[in-house]
């Protein structure tokens, strides 16, 4: 993963741009992903401050991206679901076209601040290998079945099956890995 340092030289910087080559592409992940257990990429962005004694968190936005390899049709599936909205990035027969689309660069909505302070951003990215309890559960909130978990109205006895799942998960050889990249500060300039 990468993160160029933001461009101060413009107004007010969108958001960094991330770059996530080669994160998927060890041996023993790609053999996780054919043998029905998919990748699940979330992101957290957070935009800081350099304030006085503390640095502090302005705001922050995240977003997952989901590689799955399907048997029937050979295929990975790559997806990328930012709040409520989905978007398919592809299917694709190489798992190396599947990283290639991982590898391109990704803009998340995240402007700096005119502020006199320095800011800077970082970028979390935790790579976990999902349960089939996982893969059921994200097919039913595709589907729009899941309204209420999305909302925060979910069973609370899920959340220690899920928990279960993913000890399973990990027991059976799944991965979680977890990324940390942060820009140089910068400021951008308050128009008085």
């Amino acid at each position: 993963m990468s993160v160029p340092p933001s461009t101060p030289s413009s107004p007010v910087p969108l958001g960094p741009l991330i770059r996530t080559a080669n994160v998927i592409a060890d041996r023993e992940l790609q053999k996780l992903l054919q043998n029905g257990f998919p990748a699940n990429l979330h992101y957290r962005t957070e935009l800081w401050s350099r304030g006085g004694v503390f640095d502090d968190v302005k705001s922050s936005v995240e977003w997952d991206v989901l590689v799955r390899y399907e048997p029937l049709t050979k295929t990975y599936r790559v997806a990328r679901f930012v709040g409520e909205n989905a978007e398919n990035l592809g299917r694709f027969e190489r798992y190396q076209d599947a990283q290639a689309v991982l590898a391109r660069p990704y803009q998340p909505r995240l402007p700096a601040r005119r502020t006199r302070d320095r800011q800077y951003y970082i970028v979390t990215l935790e790579v976990e290998v999902l349960s089939m309890s996982d893969i059921d559960e994200i097919d039913r909130w595709l589907r729009g079945e899941l309204k209420p978990a999305v909302h925060g109205k979910r069973n609370p006895g899920t959340a220690l099956g899920r928990g279960l799942s993913r000890l399973a998960t990990r027991l059976l050889g799944g991965e979680n890995r977890r990324y940390e990249q942060r820009t140089e500060t910068f400021r951008v300039g308050n128009r008085e």
